[in-house]
């Protein structure tokens, strides 16, 4: 399956020769990647999207790296695709309109940590998880926790502004980055943003950056803020009869005003899904949430009870707090496994991440559930119901269904935008979601980010074909 929308025409096979000489000659062969089987990592990403075959890859492993395949690729008119882990699940990283891949993975170091002024200047390579256990150690922390923590690298993090289930009471990526080492197409180098944890000068260039999906600037040093690390924590599991139950219970929960750092709905297929990775759950039960709290120990316990009141309130079957660590870790292991557990469940998966106000979460699945009854597809929905971001996942076995689901995409996502809510939380727009775009976005907007991505990128060459549908070229 793929929901590619192709970008032509791919660079001629004389200025890619040119360019691999040209690369070849600055950064060394050791540094190139040109044969077919070395490329063919580099195709794809975690998306659904059909890979697409670069005609060089370039294993960046310095600033400079970067700064002289932007300028070469801008001057032989080559398009350029940045990519960190390749764990984007939006096509965010498929080069398609071929061309040169510029992959920064190699790019992994932890440059600084500055425990006074509570900072991290990182590489874009460097593994998120790795960041998590670095800072912790120090008694510090980095709230962003994408459930792909283990393999996402930093740099797509800042691409697509990555959140995660603690994003509910910390926020995003977007919140932590105050400052980054760019490079333009054409080989400008700059630094953007502050070293301060204030500061109003100029434009929001670091915001306008942050989940720009790589079409923009490509980072070789991120400058990050933490926070002092939480002093303890308490992880609760509440099941229910059905997800209807569980929005109930977020809203009973907000209106106690308690503030868990994770709020995560688990459905009853999602909830079949953990089951099967082991997780002990009541077998009567038809949806869970899994909610942590941090903070001072002895603000804990109260919190907890409130927490358990909301629950309880709303029609909770049981409400349980995991009795260590080692419980803790399990249940956060089932669920950061979800996406590939539920790929199991057919052979073709989809899965959106729309975001709704968090009062209208119940309304969002109500939706849910007309879309699988008139298309007839199994659905499961779960994710971050703290923040009204929930990963809706469509399931299928026939090629020959892809026009049913088109049809079902478009009807959740016009469902979404008239609850008020928006078509990507975390994932991105990338190749998957570019198509659907002016269902939120009204022309004159999507027309002035056009005009913004072209005084970054005038050749329209950097991560063509990603937000907006059809090639850059024309931007």
């Amino acid at each position: 399956m793929s929901f590619l929308r192709t970008v032509s025409p791919r660079p001629s096979a004389s200025a890619i020769d040119k360019a691999k000489s040209r690369l070849s000659q600055q950064l060394g062969l050791s540094k190139l990647l040109t044969e077919p089987e070395g490329l063919l990592a580099y195709a794809g990403d975690e998306s659904e999207n059909t890979p697409v075959l670069p005609d060089l890859v370039v294993l960046a492993s310095s600033p400079e790296d970067i700064q002289h395949t932007l300028r070469i690729a801008s001057e032989e008119g080559i398009f350029v695709t940045p990519r960190a882990g390749g764990s984007g699940k939006s096509g965010g990283a498929i080069p398609a309109g071929g061309g040169i891949v510029l992959a920064t993975l190699g790019m992994n170091q932890i440059v600084d940590i500055d425990r006074d002024e509570h900072t991290a200047l990182v590489e874009p390579g460097l593994i998120l998880g790795k960041l998590h256990d670095a800072v912790e150690e120090l008694g510090l922390f980095y709230p962003p926790d994408a459930n792909s923590l283990t393999y996402c690298a930093l740099g797509g993090n800042v691409a697509e502004n990555a959140g995660g289930p603690r994003a509910f009471k910390y926020g995003t990526t977007r919140d932590y980055v105050l400052g980054l080492d760019v490079h333009l197409m054409g080989g400008e180098s700059m630094f953007v943003g502050r070293r301060t944890k204030k500061g109003v000068t100029g434009y929001d260039v670091v915001g306008t950056l942050v989940g720009s999906e790589g079409t923009l600037a490509v980072t070789s040093r991120i400058l990050l803020r933490l926070l002092p690390k939480p002093q303890s924590l308490m992880t609760l599991v509440a099941t229910f009869d059905d997800a209807y139950a569980c929005s109930r219970a977020v809203s009973e929960i907000l209106r106690l005003k308690v503030v868990p750092r994770c709020i995560e709905l688990l459905d009853r297929l999602a909830l079949e899904a953990a089951r099967s990775q082991g997780i002990d759950v009541d077998a009567k039960a038809g949806a869970m949430l899994l909610i942590e709290l941090d903070g001072a120990e002895a603000a804990l316990l109260e919190e907890a009870e409130r927490a358990g009141e909301g629950c309880t309130k709303a029609g909770a079957r049981d409400v349980s707090v995991a009795q260590n660590g080692t419980q803790r870790d399990q249940l956060w292991a089932a669920r950061r496994s979800m996406s590939h557990a539920t790929r199991k469940l057919a052979k073709y998966k989809v899965s959106e991440d729309v975001v709704v106000p968090r009062f209208k979460i119940g309304d969002l699945l109500a939706a849910v559930d007309r879309i699988r009854e008139r298309i007839g597809f199994k659905m499961l929905t779960y994710g971050h119901a703290g923040d009204g971001n929930l990963h809706v996942n469509y399931l299928y076995d026939d090629l020959e269904q892809e026009p049913l689901l088109e049809s079902g995409l478009e009807e959740l996502f016009r469902e979404v935008v008239r609850l008020g809510g928006t078509l990507s939380g975390e994932h991105g727009i990338g190749l998957s979601k570019a198509r659907f775009l002016p269902l939120e976005q009204p022309e004159p907007l999507i027309a002035l980010q056009k005009r913004m991505k072209s005084a970054f990128d005038p050749q329209g060459l950097l991560n063509p074909g990603k937000i907006f549908a059809g090639s850059h070229r024309s931007c």
